[in-house]
């Protein structure tokens, strides 16, 4: 929801209509309410249409970067072994 408030406010900072912005993403105004509204049927391609045409393609990028992903984070750490053996003196050979 509040990526489609962003977009709204960036649109209207761009003194942007909701028809220019349909326009310019080849969809219909009926789209753009829905994606300013957070509507989540709306698709990513429309998602990604309108950070391309407001110049956020850098959001875009970073919805799904693995940095990003706390609960995929955590889920690793509780994954890791608990203990670790050390190798041989013979593997720490330098």
């Amino acid at each position: 929801m509040s990526l489609g408030k962003d977009i709204a406010v960036a649109r209207k900072r761009r003194k942007i209509s909701q028809q220019l912005m349909a326009e310019r993403m080849f969809v219909s105004v009926q789209t753009v309410q829905r994606l300013e509204s957070g509507d989540p049927t709306v698709g990513i391609a429309v998602l990604a249409s309108a950070l391309f045409v407001l110049g956020f393609t850098k959001r875009l990028a970073g919805l799904a970067a693995p940095e990003s992903d706390q609960v995929g984070m955590r889920e690793h750490l509780a994954r890791l072994p608990k203990k670790t053996h050390s190798g041989s003196s013979k593997d720490m050979d330098f």
